[in-house]
């Protein structure tokens, strides 16, 4: 359905060319859009009677009336105010403008069910194959999904200013199949890379946080080759999304193909990550130290082990460091200096994160 906002622009926009005054209504006798000044409730009565009527248009009460129809049902009735041949041909034009909107939403809308059961694998092979065929879609172009996840719920604010950015290329498709995420179903060019797609990313994030004052985390999967395979990169997005907001809180951009060993972590049952756990630090949370020694380890990760720069970085003495990692070796038995060690306890702080986003998601 054509919204009323746009309606009222089709009008406008012809009044103003033709200085003759127009009126959308529904079946129903609903005025929609207008450019009359008069009151216009006197009118609904002769709307009914004329959808109720054989005829295309007719002339009634100083107005001339045209149906616009979809297939065989009548959506709008469009009113033309005057009786002269010059306002009959307008009332035809802006008919024939809204049936031509009417056209083009329906297909946009059909696009748009489509889209969205191939995201969420709602559809055999052959069928992609054959809707894709009857709406124009090419089937052997490259894509790549990215998922826009917004705070808040229907944000349509955010959804207008992603179809602005992307307004002028035909071929991308944007959706939404839940209540905060935007799906971006982007084709990609032959020698596009994930570099420029995560550019792509970064334009959607400055955007809308310019455009829609709204800050939003973006996720994108890898390239697809056909059409068939779109599902497969909407759910790496997916994947991406939470596998960042779990271990990358920092970044609003991630990319599927540079997940790291959080994708290794995400995918591990929650039961064999408690058995680990418990097996490492005997049922102890690695996460349970004060907030200044995860500090200290959380920033001898950061600069690779390396003792002397992590004391710089933390402003204390190279022998506080010694000692606050010896603290830690006795509470763990495990080394940090030692790479195993690191590697060990780094993976446990992982796993521990990993488990209670996976808690947090229960309630």
């Amino acid at each position: 359905m054509i919204s009323n906002q746009i309606l009222q622009e089709t009008l406008d926009g012809i009044s103003t060319i033709t200085k003759v005054d127009l009126v959308v209504t529904d079946a129903e006798g609903r005025i929609l859009a207008h450019t009359s000044d008069e009151e216009l409730r006197p009118y609904e009565d002769a709307v009914l009677a004329f959808a109720d009527s054989q005829a295309e248009s007719q002339s009634l009460l100083g107005f001339q009336f045209f149906k616009v129809m979809d297939d065989k049902t009548l959506e709008y009735v469009v009113m033309a105010k005057g009786e002269s041949d010059n306002t009959y041909m307008v009332g035809r034009m802006a008919a024939f403008q809204i049936r031509s909107l009417l056209v083009a939403y329906k297909e946009r809308s059909d696009k748009d069910n489509f889209i969205k059961n191939l995201l969420l694998d709602n559809l055999l092979l052959v069928d992609i194959y054959n809707r894709a065929k009857k709406l124009h879609i090419d089937t052997d172009v490259k894509r790549c999904v990215f998922i826009i996840e917004t705070k808040a719920e229907k944000d349509n604010n955010a959804l207008e200013t992603v179809r602005n950015i992307f307004s002028a290329k035909a071929k991308d498709f944007i959706t939404a199949v839940d209540e905060k995420n935007i799906i971006l179903v982007k084709e990609v060019r032959p020698n596009e890379t994930y570099d420029e797609l995560a550019k792509t990313a970064r334009t959607i994030v400055d955007m809308l946080n310019m455009e829609a004052m709204v800050s939003v985390h973006v996720a994108f999967g890898t390239i697809v080759n056909e059409i068939k395979e779109v599902s497969r990169s909407y759910k790496e997005a997916k994947m991406a999304l939470d596998v960042g907001k779990i271990f990358y809180s920092d970044k609003n951009i991630i990319a599927y193909n540079n997940l790291g060993i959080g994708r290794l972590i995400y995918q591990l049952p929650i039961p064999l990550c408690r058995m680990f756990i418990k097996e490492i630090f005997d049922g102890k949370s690695p996460d349970e130290f004060d907030e200044e020694t995860l500090t200290t380890i959380n920033k001898f990760f950061e600069n690779s082990l390396n003792v002397s720069e992590t004391s710089r970085q933390l402003y204390i003495h190279r022998n506080t460091l010694v000692y606050r990692l010896d603290k830690i070796e006795k509470a763990t038995g495990l080394d940090l200096r030692v790479f195993e060690d690191a590697i060990t306890f780094k993976i446990a702080l992982m796993v521990v994160k990993y488990m209670k986003y996976m808690e947090s998601l229960d309630f």
